[in-house]
């Protein structure tokens, strides 16, 4: 389990994201790659204010982080630990 959190905020975290469609595809796209959220919206065929909502919501849990947060477009997103943590849990039903 990762160190930073508890394991109850864990479980918050994941149940954050299971309640959104948007959230846990956007999350699964990214996986252990790095994509632009027009290529997110492309993938998973939501609209790009959707996508943009779900980065917004996931990096303030932590669990994406942008790459070059200064670029103004082309802006990269990749899963941070704990995002692939989350994601394991939920795909593979694990309790880290």
């Amino acid at each position: 389990m990762n160190n930073k959190i508890s394991e109850k905020e864990l479980w918050e975290i994941v149940g954050f994201i299971k309640i959104s469609p948007t959230r846990f595809e956007t999350l699964k796209t990214i996986r252990s790659d790095f994509y632009m959220p027009s290529e997110i919206a492309k993938t998973t065929g939501f609209r790009i204010t959707q996508v943009s909502n779900a980065l917004h919501d996931l990096k303030e849990k932590n669990l994406v982080y942008c790459m070059n947060e200064e670029a103004t477009k082309g802006r990269l997103y990749k899963n941070t630990p704990l995002g692939l943590e989350v994601l394991d849990i939920i795909e593979n039903n694990k309790k880290s």
